[in-house]
């Protein structure tokens, strides 16, 4: 009988259904990294969605056969001590096609016609104290005619692409597969970068996408073009990014996700209070929708592989 154990249950507000085969089930809210081994003692499968397992945690667990990730990314788990074991590794993928576009999307057009600055400007009552009937202090900027810049063309990247066209946009991506769209334009990266209004990330975090977008990449860019980011924490060297809000080389940025998650003190974007740059807390995956989904996909890997079929496998 299979011992399954979830390790952060309180990262997924859906319903997470049982198995539908015999087994034993222990699920904690939150887990810590020095509680890791001893709460999976004993497990055959691990649940974890951002709980870190290392091989250290690996080493001591000699009963486990599966980690079912509760997320796309899986930097949190050592891969390559689980493949040394044999045990398989399954994560959750397009589980979010809708969510993280819109947020992408919502990003990119509360900076575009900054919605954040006019938004204090009522707060401080410079609205109601105006001698005509609206409020022209910031540049607006229409979607329509501009440039959609998209580093990494895979199933997100589409979508995203879908709704900016549906905003009359262009479209240019950075991708490693062929791309087959007649209307989008396969550049690299530095001339997607000098050329579009908006760039957005769609990679995962690698060695190879660790800050690939840093100082040189920032000076490329245009001056008024924005930078989103709503794929992982990482790819874009923080304080360069900071600097170069600050010292307006480029026009804005908006971010999900940071390089440490809960934030530690000191990030220099943390301390950014700037009409152009809005931060939100790695929430563009979590729409209830695309929970409940990623619940049910969740059931669906643990049963793939009870049943000797294991998909999803990383």
């Amino acid at each position: 009988m299979h011992s399954i154990v979830f390790l952060d249950r309180d990262s997924l507000l859906a319903e997470v259904r049982r198995p539908a085969f015999e087994h034993a089930w222990r699920e904690h809210g939150a887990t810590s990294a020095g509680q890791v081994a001893e709460r999976l003692r004993g497990a055959t499968i691990a649940i974890t969605n951002k709980v870190p397992l290392g091989a250290a945690d690996i080493d001591q667990l000699p009963e486990l056969k599966m980690v079912a990730v509760a997320a796309t990314g899986t930097n949190n788990v050592d891969l390559d001590a689980c493949r040394a074991r044999g045990i398989v590794v399954s994560n959750i993928r397009n589980y979010s096609l809708v969510s993280v576009p819109e947020h992408c999307m919502s990003l990119i057009l509360a900076l575009r016609r900054n919605l954040k600055a006019y938004g204090a400007d009522v707060d401080a009552g410079r609205w109601q104290a105006s001698s005509q009937f609206c409020l022209l202090d910031h540049p607006i900027a229409d979607l329509a005619g501009s440039r959609l810049g998209i580093v990494g063309y895979g199933a997100l990247g589409k979508k995203v692409a879908a709704l900016g066209r549906a905003f009359g946009m262009r479209i240019a991506v950075v991708s490693r597969s062929p791309v087959d769209d007649a209307d989008v334009d396969a550049v690299t990266l530095d001339e997607l970068l000098a050329t579009s209004d908006v760039v957005s990330l769609h990679l995962p975090l690698s060695a190879q996408t660790t800050n690939m977008i840093g100082a040189r990449e920032l000076a490329g860019m245009k001056r008024t073009a924005l930078l989103i980011n709503t794929a992982r924490g990482g790819l874009v060297d923080e304080a360069a990014l900071a600097k170069a809000l600050t010292d307006g080389v480029i026009g804005g940025a908006g971010f999900d996700v940071l390089s440490q998650e809960p934030p530690l003190p000191g990030n220099p974007l943390l301390s950014l209070r700037l009409p152009n740059f809005i931060l939100t807390p790695h929430v563009a995956w979590a729409s209830a929708g695309a929970m409940q989904t990623l619940a049910d996909m969740l059931i669906d890997n643990v049963e793939a592989f009870e049943a000797g079929k294991p998909h999803s496998v990383v």
